[in-house]
C-alpha cells in the first residue's frame, strides 16, 4: 500500500507527548498490529498463568500449542499476502474498489480450506485432546482472517476504529482467561477459550469496518488469483521472507533445548521466549519506515515517476532521481541507526526488566535474548531495504534477497546446532546479516540502473501469465455462479 505513511503524517501534526503517543500507537497497531497482538497475548497469558498457579508443564504446553497456531497460521498467509496486497491496490488506483469485499472473502477461503485440513489432521495426530483440537482450529481460522483483513484494513484509514478493536480484543483475552482460571477451569482450554473469544470479537469488528467503507455487491471473488501467476516473485517473496524469520524457531525444538510435550507437540520455551520478545524489538524500524521512509520518500518517488508520464525534460528526471536516491539513501541509515541504537538500549535493560517478569527468564534464556535482540535488528533493517526494492518493482531482486536469507536461515541454524547451545541464534544473526548484504547490493545495482529499468525492461505487448492459478480462479468463480443461479 504505497504511500499509506503519507496518511499517517496527519496523525502527527498536533504537538504534545500525549498527541505523538497517540499518534505512535495508532500507526504501530496499523503496521505490527496482528503479530504484535500475538505475541503480546502470549506472554501475557503465560504471565495470567503464573499468577494463577499454574504448573509449570500446563504452561510450556499451552504456550506451545499457541506458538503452533501463530506460526501455522502465518505461514498459511505467507504466499498469498504480498500479491492481495498488489492486487488490493491495483484495484483501488482502477477506481474498483467494489473488488474489495468479494476479493477479502475468495482470498479468505482461498487460505482456510487447505490450511484447515492440513493444520486439522496435524491437530488430529498431534495428541492435543478433543476440546482443546477443536479450540486450537478455530483459533487458527481466526488468525488467517486477522492476518488477511490488516491488508484491506490499510485502505481504510480508520486508525481509531482498528485500534479500539484491537484494545478490546485484548482486555477480552485477559478478563476472560482470569475469570475462567478463577473458576477452575481447566488452564489450557480456559485459555484457548479466551483466546477465540478475543479474536472472535476483533475479525467480527474489523470486518464491520470493512464493510463500511468497501461497496456491496461485487463479482470476482478469486479474480485476485490471476495476480498470483503475473506477480509469481512477489508470492515466492512473501513466503521465503516468513520461512527465514521463522524457520529458526521451529528447529530449536529438535535441538538440545527443545523439549517433547507429547504426541507430535514440540517446544523449546527457552529459545521461544526470547525469540519472540527479540521481535518486538523490530516495531521501531516498522513504525520509522511507515511515518519516516515513506512519507518523506514517497513524495520523491512519486514526483521522479510522474515526470515520465508527464512529459519531463532529460534534466528534470535526472534531478528528481538525485533527489529521491539522496533522501532514500538519507532515510535507510537514519532507520538503521535508529534500529541499531534501540537494539543496544533493549539489550542493556531487557534483561533486567525481563527478570522481574513471572516468565521464568534466566541467564540462558537473556543470552538468547541479546543474540536474537542484534539478529532481529539486522532483520529489520534488510527487510527495511527490501521493501523499497518492491517500491521500485525489483521482483526478482526481493526474490533473490528472501531466497537468500531462508536457505541460510536453514543452513546456518542447523550449522549452529553442532555447537554448543549457547551458539544458538547466531545461525539466525548470520542469515540476517547476509540478507541486508544482498539487499544493499541489489538496490545499489538496480538504482544506478533506473532508466533502463523503466524505459527498457517493461513488456510492450501484454503477457499471457495464465497459469494454474488463474485456471484455478476460473474454475472456482464457475463453481460459484452455478451456486447463485
Amino acid at each position: 500500500m504505497a504511500g499509506i505513511g503519507f496518511e499517517l503524517k496527519k496523525l502527527f501534526v498536533g504537538k504534545g507527548i500525549l498527541n505523538s503517543a497517540r499518534a505512535y500507537g495508532y500507526t504501530l497497531i496499523i503496521c505490527a498490529g496482528p503479530m504484535l497482538l500475538g505475541i503480546l497475548m502470549l506472554l501475557g497469558i503465560t504471565g495470567i498463568c503464573s499468577a494463577a498457579g499454574v504448573s509449570t508443564a500446563r504452561r510450556e504446553l499451552l504456550t506451545c500449542m499457541i506458538t503452533y497456531t501463530l506460526l501455522a497460521s502465518t505461514m498459511s498467509t505467507a504466499f498469498f499476502s504480498m500479491v492481495v496486497t498488489r492486487f488490493v491496490s491495483d484495484m483501488l488506483y482502477e477506481d474498483k474498489s467494489y473488488a474489495g469485499l468479494t476479493s477479502f472473502w475468495g482470498s479468505s477461503v482461498v487460505m482456510l480450506v487447505p490450511g484447515c485440513l492440513l493444520y486439522g489432521a496435524f491437530i488430529c495426530i498431534s495428541g492435543m485432546t478433543l476440546l482443546q483440537g477443536f479450540l486450537s482450529l478455530i483459533f487458527y481460522g481466526e488468525l488467517i482472517l486477522t492476518w488477511n483483513s490488516m491488508t484491506y484494513l490499510s485502505a481504510i484509514k480508520d486508525y481509531k476504529g482498528i485500534f479500539r478493536s484491537y484494545v478490546t480484543a485484548i482486555a477480552a483475552v485477559f478478563l476472560l482467561g482470569a475469570l475462567l482460571l478463577h473458576l477452575d477451569v481447566p488452564a489450557i482450554e480456559a485459555m484457548l477459550f479466551s483466546l477465540t473469544v478475543g479474536y472472535g470479537i476483533m475479525f467480527v469488528w474489523n470486518v464491520s469496518l470493512l464493510y463500511g467503507y468497501f461497496p456491496q455487491g461485487g463479482e470476482g471473488a478469486f479474480m485476485f488469483l490471476r495476480w498470483v501467476d503475473t506477480f509469481m516473485p512477489l508470492a515466492l517473496t512473501g513466503l521465503f521472507v516468513n520461512v527465514g524469520m521463522m524457520i529458526h524457531i521451529i528447529m530449536m525444538w529438535f535441538s538440545d533445548v527443545g523439549e517433547h510435550m507429547g504426541g507430535l507437540m514440540y517446544s523449546a520455551p527457552y529459545y521461544d521466549v526470547p525469540a519472540f520478545i527479540a521481535y518486538l524489538t523490530t516495531l521501531i524500524t516498522t513504525v520509522n519506515f511507515m511515518v519516516s521512509v515513506e512519507v518523506n520518500f514517497y513524495p520523491k518517488y512519486r514526483n521522479h515517476y510522474s515526470l515520465y508520464n508527464d512529459k519531463g525534460t532529460i534534466s528534470d528526471i535526472k534531478q528528481a532521481e538525485r533527489e529521491m536516491l539522496h533522501v532514500l539513501r538519507v532515510e535507510l541509515f537514519y532507520t538503521a541507526l535508529k534500529q541499531l541504537l534501540f537494539t543496544v538500549v533493549c539489550i542493556a535493560l531487557g534483561g533486567a526488566l525481563l527478570s522481574m517478569l513471572p516468565l521464568g527468564f534466566n541467564e540462558i534464556m537473556r543470552g538468547y535474548f541479546r543474540t536474537l535482540c542484534v539478529a532481529y535488528g539486522v532483520y529489520a533493517i534488510g527487510n527495511t531495504v527490501m521493501l523499497i526494492m518492491l517500491y521500485f518493482t525489483d521482483y526478482v531482486g526481493a526474490l533473490i534477497a528472501t531466497a537468500v536469507f531462508s536457505v541460510s536461515s536453514i543452513l546456518f541454524t542447523a550449522i549452529s546446532m553442532l555447537f554448543p547451545s549457547v551458539y544458538y541464534g547466531f545461525g539466525f544473526l548470520i542469515a540476517s546479516v547476509l540478507f541486508v548484504i544482498v539487499c544493499l547490493i541489489r538496490l545499489d545495482y538496480f538504482t544506478k540502473r533506473l532508466p533502463y529499468y523503466i524505459l527498457s525492461v517493461q513488456s510492450l505487448t501484454p503477457e499471457n501469465n495464465r497459469g494454474v492459478f488463474s485456471r484455478l480462479g476460473e474454475f472456482l468463480e464457475k463453481r460459484l455462479e452455478r451456486k447463485s443461479k
